[in-house]
């Protein structure tokens, strides 16, 4: 068999209720060539076909016979709707293709490989694990799990599994899991919603590297023009919010009663206000999240729509509407891409909104210090600051504000910049040695231990490669709580003195080139508001509370969300 370095399978781009002309929206889509196993099972990703809820195991496809026979070798590519929907060994195939292609799009981002957070180098996919209006990841159990459950009217059974934007919401739960461990722990509010609205984040804007489901999506929304153009009024930023390029999980959220609106969630619609952000209703992660992408997608919108009126017409009031889906997705890459790397530059633990603003504006700013074109940092400042968030960093440069400080003078003398790209025990060395320094200042009593060292490579837009070390610590002291004061840490109203709790600090450390220290992101485990704020919220919660710690999981979020049972942020994986 000749070399290959993909392989193109057909997948579903959108949720199946989304049909033009009666067929469903398909793609044919690349992914890395890998000589597969029997599941599809690769390096990466191994479908695991069982039912939990009936006991069954589907028989996974055989990887030599799929596509063969066929000249192009697409498995399933010229299967009906009716196939497609019903046949296990494509809703495999489906699964195996959309986590790839995610994963895909983080390492590209990254400039490195992501692992995943629980150790192993595959991760589990189960298409039709259980009966449930459901979907989540586990990293105890290693894997994504996608529910499936009957149709309104009985007819039919409605598959997790199928829908694009389900799946790739889920993979980035693992994604994020893998570069942020403590992102699931409990913490505040906007922590436990950061991960629902981000991996939304991450579903709405994929779908955007898949150009003729965005032209077809497009006609759903718009008015006038021709087969080749596209009426230049009806490119509004109104219209186009309302377009289900900007719905999360239709279907699915189409099918079960009680659901807001015709999707699960369509944030871009929520009306700016500062005032959300301390309302009980935007506790619950998935709602608090919808602030979150509110403020990311409608800075999408802004940007698409400013740069859709720059562009000439091809006849009177019309644009070219290739180029129009073309200046959507080079938004949505650039903005996608510059929300993967943020990642680095956000602190390990306790992430505020304020913070991950700051950590987006500071890794974009690095890697694209020429922003005129798109003018996406600006935008993004504003619409964070329409829904009431500022950046955690006051700094500016170059006139541009939210941009992370850099730390002053430190010790280089004793460390080896080569070890620290790769070695753990060196970059602990280089932080010992600075502990006492004000660039770093860390708790001195605490466990310390540091988590992860990464070399990354990543491409600007004008083609050079920014080389960087992105390395992550983390602090931990337990104690009781009426030891709290002597740290200037508020003891929660209605927690018992001897209740045993236990405080987390951590930062990420960015080297450049040099093996200079660029930046120190992080949260002091000594910072007493935040850590009083901390313990005051999880104390409301009843994190505290023992009866509680079963239903800290993201199955349980996902499911009550489903159920429309509004809960508090005390989720843990």
């Amino acid at each position: 068999m000749p070399y290959t370095r993909k392989r193109k399978l057909r997948i579903i781009a959108q949720d199946p209720s989304l049909r033009v002309g009666g067929k469903i929206l398909d793609a044919v889509v690349d992914v890395p060539y890998e000589e597969w196993a029997p599941g599809p099972r690769g390096h990466r990703v191994q479908v695991v076909d069982f039912d939990s809820s009936t006991g069954t195991f589907y028989p996974p496809p055989d990887p030599h016979a799929l596509g063969s026979g066929k000249e192009s070798g697409i498995p399933f590519e010229n299967a009906s709707d009716d196939e497609l929907l019903d046949n296990p060994h494509f809703h495999s195939l489906n699964v195996y293709a959309i986590v790839m292609r995610t994963l895909g799009r983080f390492e590209r981002a990254l400039g490195r490989r992501v692992s995943w957070s629980f150790g192993g180098s595959q991760i589990n996919v189960a298409p039709h694990a259980f009966a449930g209006a459901n979907a989540f990841y586990s990293n105890r159990d290693q894997g994504l799990f996608f529910g499936y459950f009957p149709s309104l009217d009985g007819k039919k059974n409605i598959f997790t599994c199928l829908s694009h934007d389900v799946v790739v919401h889920e993979t980035a739960h693992a994604l994020v899991d893998g570069l942020r461990e403590r992102y699931i722990a409990p913490s505040s509010p906007d922590q436990a919603a950061f991960h629902e609205g981000f991996a939304d984040v991450v579903a709405l804007l994929s779908v955007f590297s898949l150009p003729e489901v965005v032209e077809v999506l497009l006609d759903l929304g718009t008015r006038g023009g021709s087969e080749a153009t596209i009426t230049r009024d009806s490119l509004t930023a109104e219209n186009l919010r309302k377009n289900a390029l900007f719905k999360m999980g239709e279907q699915m959220g189409g099918e079960l009663s009680g659901v807001r609106g015709d999707a699960l969630r369509q944030s871009a619609d929520l009306d700016p206000s500062p005032a959300y952000i301390s309302e009980d209703e935007f506790l619950e992660p998935h709602r608090r999240g919808e602030i979150f992408v509110a403020a990311m997608m409608n800075s999408f919108l802004e940007v698409w729509c400013k740069h859709l009126q720059t562009l000439g017409t091809v006849s009177r009031g019309e644009l070219d509407r290739g180029r129009v889906v073309q200046e959507g997705a080079d938004a949505a890459n650039r903005l996608l891409r510059m929300s993967i790397r943020a990642l680095d530059y956000a602190p390990p633990t306790d992430l505020l909104f304020k913070d991950f603003l700051s950590a987006l504006l500071t890794a974009d700013f690095e890697a694209v210090p020429d922003d005129s074109r798109y003018k996406f940092r600006q935008v993004l400042r504003n619409n964070f600051m329409n829904y009431g968030i500022r950046p955690a960093s006051s700094r500016s440069v170059g006139g541009e504000s939210g941009i992370w400080d850099p730390p002053p003078d430190l010790i280089y003398d004793r460390t080896h910049f080569e070890s620290m790209r790769r070695d753990p025990d060196e970059v602990f060395r280089f932080i010992w040695e600075n502990r006492t320094h004000e660039g770093l200042h860390l708790s001195e009593d605490a466990y310390s231990r540091v988590l992860s060292v990464r070399p990354c490579y990543r491409v600007g837009p004008d083609g050079f490669v920014l080389r960087e070390t992105v390395a992550e610590y983390i602090q931990i002291v337990t104690l009781l709580a009426r030891e709290l004061p002597s740290r200037k840490i508020k003891i929660p109203e209605g927690m018992p003195e001897d209740q045993e709790v236990t405080l987390y600090g951590g930062g990420a450390l960015i080297f450049g080139e040099d093996g200079r220290l660029k930046f120190h992101v992080h949260n002091s485990l000594d910072n007493h508001e935040k850590q009083s704020e901390r313990l005051k919220d999880l104390q409301r919660f009843g994190f505290f509370d023992r009866r509680a710690a079963g239903r800290r999981r993201f199955v349980s979020t996902h499911l009550r969300r489903a159920m429309r049972l509004i809960t508090l942020p005390t989720e843990e994986v």
